[in-house]
């Protein structure tokens, strides 16, 4: 039977946290006359914890289906529960009777989740070895050293520089600074908004195990130390380490024997990038206490000065334009950098010894600010929430600084009511109207934007948006997927990652966020079998579906920050 003329259970794979809503959907074919709908919650022993009716919540044109929606949020007892739906049609024809798998009703759903996710970085360290007693079964050596690499051709330079560290992007073994700014900037910001998470600061009280081998403040260090060593001595930042060609599924250390890898760029971009995350660790490392931790917050700020320097004496560089072996990242408006960097810049440091022109640097600000409105959501290539952000997160007592603190937040708290708004108009409580590659990065940057706006307003209708975004990314969603690796029954198995299908592990490694439902599904010529047409169906689970099913630190980013939020509250 066609996929879209399937009834179906839609539901977080995962489970739900006590203290929040717990709706789930039932799709039906659009255009299917009901008479009785209706559900019982069972507990693992199978008792009736609780009996509703279904509600109509409205057709889905991106499935062809009509959505009724139940809600259990009375139960609130800690245990495991499944779903069970019952539905007559006019004749008095049963139409369905299913019960979902098990799921988990818990107070710490959100950490177990969030632990994973911090290690799924760890998981995507370049350049050191990942011993057994930390990666488990995913242990390997050492590879990617990156610690005498040659300046690409197209740089017409001698010499060879040291681009150690750092995290691989993707499902690629490349390593980017736009793409890990973006990245590092959202785990940083849940690092200041939520210090008492789990697993998130490290310090003397944090002890390594084989399930959290470092604190989210710690794998942040190690990208960073990548960044630090990506500056060239004028202050400007390297744009990408690149492979000469694109690698087969090989393993990391099949891929260092096979090709040799390149230092590629400078750009202005990379530079303002490398700029907005080296002072935001100033703020956050700083903070963290400790000789170590306020040497290295030092010399981020450093860094991070002489970075945007070389940005204001050089405001039009563009990417690298090469393609042959790594991603592209071109980007050709730089407004929203400079907003970024400027407003952290200016948050660590006010007007004094900050490099602006004539105006003062509230009047730079508020330009920036009338160029570069808030956005839904962060991405690599829109930058600009992060100024948004900082202004807002900004303690400081100035009526200038106060001023651009309460424009702030009345422009995210704006852009978080757009969100519920259009949440409400769609049958799944999704807030975006088009499925784009890396859909599910789209929806965690929603929900991390409604979170921030909770921060200062505890409106617990942002919270609980949130929540309903997340409840998507773990399983409510068309295709019945948790699209986390390892989380639930129904998580990928063969994302596009390199590692994961080099590795000779029948289990990819967890805490893998893939892109999502694309309905542009550029990968068709590699023939994944994609359920049907529909839109809201353009997801596969196979390796060859790099549209839907590659992993990307950018997308795990903002959905870490989102489950620490959650955690921390």
């Amino acid at each position: 039977m066609d996929c879209k003329q399937e009834f179906s259970i839609r539901y977080n794979h995962v489970g739900y946290g006590t203290g929040y809503p717990k709706v789930f959907y039932v799709a039906m074919p659009m255009g299917v006359q009901v008479r009785e709908a209706s559900f019982r919650i069972l507990d693992a022993a199978r008792k009736v914890a609780l009996e509703g009716n279904l509600e109509r919540r409205g057709d889905c044109g991106y499935t062809g289906e009509s959505l009724f929606e139940g809600d259990f949020s009375a139960v609130a007892v800690l245990g495991k529960y499944r779903i069970a739906v019952f539905v007559v049609g006019v004749d008095g024809n049963k139409l369905y009777d299913a019960e979902s798998f098990l799921f988990e009703i818990s107070d710490n759903l959100f950490e177990h989740e969030l632990k994973a996710n911090i290690k799924s970085f760890y998981f995507q360290r370049s350049g050191v070895e990942l011993p057994a007693e930390f990666a488990g079964k995913w242990a390997r050596p050492a590879a990617h050293k990156d610690d005498c690499l040659e300046f690409h051709s197209i740089m017409n330079r001698e010499g060879t520089w040291n681009a150690h560290g750092g995290w691989y992007d993707a499902g690629d073994y490349g390593k980017y600074i736009v793409n890990g700014g973006v990245s590092v900037g959202t785990l940083l910001l849940a690092c200041e908004m939520c210090p008492s998470g789990a697993g998130i600061m490290g310090g003397e009280g944090f002890v390594p195990t084989f399930e959290q081998p470092c604190s989210l403040l710690d794998e942040i260090r190690f990208e960073l130390e990548f960044f630090l060593r990506m500056q060239d001595s004028d202050g400007g930042v390297f744009f990408k380490v690149t492979p000469g060609h694109w690698d087969g599924f090989v393993t990391p250390t099949d891929s260092d024997v096979m090709q040799k890898r390149y230092i590629m760029g400078k750009s202005t971009t990379s530079t303002l990038n490398f700029a907005g995350a080296l002072a935001q660790a100033h703020r956050v490392f700083k903070a963290a206490g400790g000789i170590e931790n306020e040497s290295f917050a030092t010399r981020c700020l450093a860094a991070s000065l002489r970075a945007y320097r070389w940005a204001l004496e050089n405001p039009a560089v563009e990417w690298p334009h090469n393609t042959e072996g790594s991603g592209g990242y071109g980007d050709e408006h730089v407004e929203d950098e400079f907003f970024w960097a400027r407003a952290m810049l200016y948050r660590e440091l006010g007007g004094e010894g900050f490099p602006y022109a004539a105006e003062t640097p509230e009047e730079r600000l508020m330009q920036d600010m009338e160029k570069n409105p808030v956005e839904p959501g962060l991405s690599w290539r829109d930058t600009q929430n992060f100024g948004w952000i900082a202004l807002a997160l900004n303690d400081a007592t100035a009526p200038a600084a106060v001023k651009l603190r309460e424009k702030a937040r009345d422009s995210i708290v704006n852009a978080a009511e757009s969100i519920l708004a259009l949440q409400r108009d769609d049958a799944y409580s999704l807030s975006i109207r088009k499925f784009m590659w890396g859909s599910n990065g789209e929806i965690a940057n929603h929900a991390l934007t409604l979170l921030v706006a909770y921060s200062w307003t505890h409106d617990g209708r942002y919270r609980d948006a949130a929540v309903e975004l997340v409840n998507f990314i773990y399983g409510r969603n068309p295709v019945n997927v948790s699209f986390v690796t390892g989380s639930a029954w129904s998580s990928p198995v063969f994302p596009h990652h390199r590692i994961c299908h080099s590795d000779g592990i029948v289990d990819p490694i967890p805490g893998l966020l893939v892109g999502g439902i694309n309905s542009d599904r550029q990968d068709m010529h590699r023939k994944p079998q994609y359920p049907n047409e529909l839109p809201g169906f353009s997801y596969t689970d196979e390796r060859c579906s790099f549209a839907s099913n590659e992993t990307a630190i950018n997308w795990n980013a903002p959905l870490t920050a989102v489950l620490a939020m959650l955690v921390s509250l």
